[in-house]
């Protein structure tokens, strides 16, 4: 079982920081916690949430998280800090769509 969940900012208003965004995918036979994927800015960001889009994953909106995860490495897990927050914004998730993806 596995799920892939993308943590999205807000979008820029005039004087706001630039849109961010950032992809998390886990495999409990893999590891021990959700992996960063993808995270980038401006033109990046919109592609990774124009891929969630695409395939209809859930996107989260938390410009603190996202800036958080967006300092982890590529391929490496989430840091033990932010499994606490990470595990609250899944499970609303999955509460909100009754579902996870694999």
């Amino acid at each position: 079982m596995g799920y892939k969940r993308f943590k999205i900012s807000q979008k820029p208003e005039s004087g706001a920081k630039p849109l961010m965004a950032a992809a998390l995918q886990y495999d409990p036979e893999k590891g021990n916690a959700p992996r960063v994927i993808a995270s980038g800015q401006r033109k990046v960001a919109e592609k990774i949430l124009a891929e969630a889009r695409k395939h209809n994953i859930t996107i989260y909106e938390d410009s603190a998280l996202t800036a958080a995860l967006s300092s982890v490495n590529l391929g490496e897990e989430i840091p033990a800090e932010l499994y606490q927050v990470v595990a609250e914004v899944l499970a609303y998730i999955y509460r909100v769509t009754g579902n996870y993806h694999k």
